[in-house]
Parts: structure tokens; sequence; C-alpha cells
């Protein structure tokens, strides 16, 4: 893996200069400096195609916070309850998501920082400690859910128990720093193979699930009845209510650095219009992945007389013996699996850009890792021994809870950044981006903290 670090801002003309009122000497560290600016991009007169396909790539990793067991509770349970209905609320909650990481990808491309860099660089030190332990609590949560998922993957495949499952997802952490070592680009390679996988999966399931295609087609149409009854609009908050988390900003706004862009106001321009392509197109695919699994739920379950299946347990028993497909079934867990794996590795990676970003304080990264992964291992384990599986569905719960309260911390800072144009110059959005990007944060927020009480309240 080449290092190119000598490519750091440096020209005056840069936006990043205005972050430089950090009272730190390494104020001018780059984000994730092992990898940064090591993928090499095409100069010259080369083909677009050959400049998008350099910076394909942190799109898809930051896309498989989307399709986390998460989103698969409440795209299972809205399927099966209310058939195709929800599907507008899938790809609205998308299509939010898409706007929100651009800015991401935009904050880190035009000012050379990431976002807990730009939050230390302008916050007080004491509201930056307070946004550190807010968001290394949410990695934590989120770490959590992905150990469940995966547990509970590994025991439909293959039997193990959720203890034992949940204990060998530690090696996970050293997937990341295996490839780590080998070059960014093996990273992002792994983690696009597993989501064809999980796309060759659902593909298959709605093959064999064979959907009314004019209801698939009416679901995409918003109806009164999603904010009128009191069931499916509770649902619709919890799908909206999982689609951004709080991490992929940080992480977004870091791994678009990786790239050998020209730190210049025109490299920078075109860089965040190929990062937006990638994050837009990858989005799409996670868009295909959670309507797929609420497709099949319907078909499967809705139109079957199953509207109560909502667990994911219950889900992987009745797949086959329905679609009649005895594959079905293995093709879900499968999809399970590798749905936690890939998002256990890409909030790894984000646990470590927040501690460094916000502290700078720098340990092994194995070490960064394995605390992660331990820390969410620990109730899992705990809970498991004590409670068994319905123990370990509350915990899946909590974790969801605790990224609700997150989110503030994340998505305001995010859009006030990108907003101001003082630390953005030219790359600031503008007046229309600026009302869309508070009103969608504004919304998300909302919903947030609806689900949030009705979840400690209900």
């Amino acid at each position: 893996m080449s290092d190119q670090r000598s490519d750091a801002p440096t020209d005056k003309s840069a936006p990043s200069k205005a972050w430089r009122f950090s009272r730190h000497d390494d104020a001018e560290r780059p984000s994730l400096p092992e990898v940064f600016s090591s993928v090499r991009v095409p100069e010259g007169s080369t083909t677009w195609l050959k400049r998008f396909l350099a910076f394909v790539g942190p799109g898809y990793m930051v896309s498989v916070g989307y399709m986390d067991p998460g989103n698969w509770a409440t795209d299972l349970q809205g399927g099966a309850q209310y058939g195709y209905t929800l599907l507008c609320v899938i790809m609205l909650s998308n299509l939010m998501a898409i706007l929100l990481q651009a800015l991401s990808a935009r904050l880190g491309i035009a000012t050379g920082r990431d976002l807990a860099q730009a939050c230390r660089d302008h916050f007080p030190p004491a509201l930056n400690v307070v946004l550190w332990l807010a968001c290394e609590l949410a990695i934590i949560a989120c770490d959590l859910a992905e150990v469940i998922g995966t547990a509970v993957a590994l025991q439909l495949l293959f039997g193990l128990p959720l203890l034992g499952g949940a204990l060998l997802s530690i090696l996970d952490a050293f997937i990341v720093l295996l490839l780590m070592g080998r070059g960014f680009r093996y990273l992002e390679a792994f983690v696009i193979g597993l989501l064809s996988i999980i796309a060759l999966c659902f593909g298959v399931q709605l093959v064999a699930a064979t959907p009314p295609v004019a209801a698939i087609l009416k679901g995409l149409i918003p109806t009164p009845e999603i904010v009128t009854t009191p069931g499916m609009l509770y649902i619709a908050i919890g799908i909206i209510g999982a689609t951004v988390m709080p991490h992929n900003l940080y992480l977004h706004s870091s791994i678009v650095q990786t790239r050998a862009y020209e730190r210049t106001p025109v490299g920078r321009r075109d860089a965040i219009r190929w990062a937006t392509w990638d994050s837009t197109i990858a989005l799409m695919l996670a868009l295909f992945i959670n309507a797929a699994i609420l497709i099949v739920a319907a078909a499967a379950f809705h139109e079957t007389g199953h509207q109560n299946v909502a667990e994911i347990e219950d889900a992987y028993h009745l797949l086959s013996p329905i679609l009649g497909l005895g594959i079905a079934s293995t093709l879900f867990a499968l999809a399970l699996l590798a749905a936690g794996t890939n998002s256990t590795v890409t909030g790894t990676l984000a646990g470590q850009i927040i501690m460094e970003g916000f502290l700078r304080l720098h340990i092994p990264h194995w070490a960064r890792r394995l605390l992660t992964r331990g820390l969410a291992i620990i109730p899992v384990a705990v809970v498991t021994v004590l409670y068994g599986s319905h123990g370990v569905g509350a915990l899946l719960m909590a974790s969801q809870v605790i990224l609700s309260l997150q989110l503030p911390f994340a998505v305001i800072p995010l859009v006030m950044f990108v907003s101001d144009r003082r630390k953005m110059g030219e790359f600031t959005i503008n007046r229309f981006m600026t009302a869309l990007s508070w009103i969608v944060a504004g919304l998300i927020l909302i919903l947030n903290f609806k689900l949030l009480y009705d979840t400690l309240v209900g």
C-alpha cells in the first residue's frame, strides 16, 4: 500500500485552513493517517469511468449501516403486518440518507477534516468530551446489534449457541486489521463482496416469492393510512428512525479522504462529485435490499396469514415451507451473517475515527478494535447466560434506543458545518440545500425521539 501523506491539505486556497483555530500542534494530522490518500486516482486524459471507479468503495462501506439487524427487524415486521404499504417509507428514508451522506462526504473532502475532527476544532473541550462519550456509546450500541445479528445467524446456520456465536464474532476485528494492513482497497473489496452475497440471496428469494408487481408499485406511493393507523405509524417511524446511523456520518467524512485526489479547489470539487455518485449508487443498493426484505415478508407472511411474524428466527423457520424453496431459509440466514459481519467491520473502523478525531488518542489498531468489540460482547454474553434468547432481543431493542439518543450529536453539527461559509468556503451548500438539510435533520430527530418515547413508555 502506497504512502502518500504528502497529499495532505497544504494549498492556501483550500477551505480546510479555516479549521486552523485548533489549539493543538497536530491540528493538521489527517484522518485515518495509515490509509490517508493511499488509493491512486487516475490523472490526465483518462476516461470518466476509470476516474469514477477510483472513487468507488467508501459509499458501499457506508451503505452496510442501512441493512443491519435493526433494519431487518422493522422491515420484516412492516411487510408481515401491512404488506407492501410501507415501501414508500423505505424509499423516503433512503432518500434522506443519500442527502446526509453526501453532506458528510462533502465535509471530509472540502475541509480535509472528518466530522469528529471538525467538532473538536469548533467546539470547546468540555463539549467535545461529551460528544466523544456519546459517540463511543453509540458505537458500542451499534456493535452490540451486529454481534447479536451475527450470533443469531450462526445459530440458525450451524446450530451454535448464541454465546458461542457472540464470542466468534470477535474474529471480525482481526479481519479489519488484516485487510487494512494490505491496503484500503482490500477492505472495500471484502465489504462489496459481502454486499453482493446479500443482494444475491434476496434476489433469489424475490424470484421465489413472485410478488405482484402492481402491489409493489402501489406501495411506493404514500397513503394517508400510514399516519392515521397507529400501528403502521409506529413501524414507519421505526424504519425512518433506524435509517441514519450516527457513526456512518463520521465514517464517511473520513474514508472519502483515502483517495489521492489533488488537494486543490478543482481537485476537491471533482472528488465531491464522484464521491456523491459513489454513495448515491451504493445507497440505492441498500434501498433494494431493505425493500426486498419487506417485499419477501409481505409475499410470504402477510398474504398467507402469518401477519404476526416479527422475529428474525420466526422468519427463518417459515420462509422455506411457505415459498416452497428449500434453500430460502438458508439464504436468509446467510444474508444475515454477511450483513452482521459487514456492519461490525465498518463499526470498528468508525470507532477508531471517533477516538482519534475527538481525543487525538492513538492506540494500536488491534487494541482499539478489540476494545470496541469486547465492550459489545460482554453485555451479550451476560444477558444470554441469564435470560437466553428473549433477553438478547430486549438488548437489541435497547441498542436502538441508545442510537436514537446519539443521533442529534452527529446530524446537527454536520448540517451546521456544511452550511457555514467561513468553514467550507466555495464548497458551502446553497440556501435551498441548507433548508432541505435542516428539514430532513429535523424530521429524523423528531421521529427518533418519538420512537424513543414510545419505546420507553410503551
